[in-house]
């Protein structure tokens, strides 16, 4: 499984290991052990894309991310203006 990190570091790392069980239940779909950890990675990203657009904004423009307020998206700064 993952180590835990923070933010969008943490996402990056859960899309990682996504992606490659993904690709390893590809060529081994009946890894019963492969797919408990696809599916408990999968939850696991979800919740942290979730509760990351809660306080950062959308991270895609495609219709899929949490929004509450969209005008929010221009009334405040963008991640990187953060610094």
């Amino acid at each position: 499984m993952c180590v835990i990190k923070d933010g969008l570091s943490n996402i990056m790392m859960y899309q990682f290991c996504a992606i490659d069980l993904n690709l390893y239940l590809d060529n081994f779909p009946d890894d019963k052990n492969a797919r408990e950890d696809y599916n408990k990675v999968s939850c696991k990203l979800t919740s942290l894309v979730h509760d990351y657009e809660k306080v950062h904004g959308p991270l895609t423009n495609f219709g899929s991310a949490f929004v509450e307020n969209p005008k929010a998206w221009v009334d405040q700064p963008w991640p990187w203006e953060n610094y």
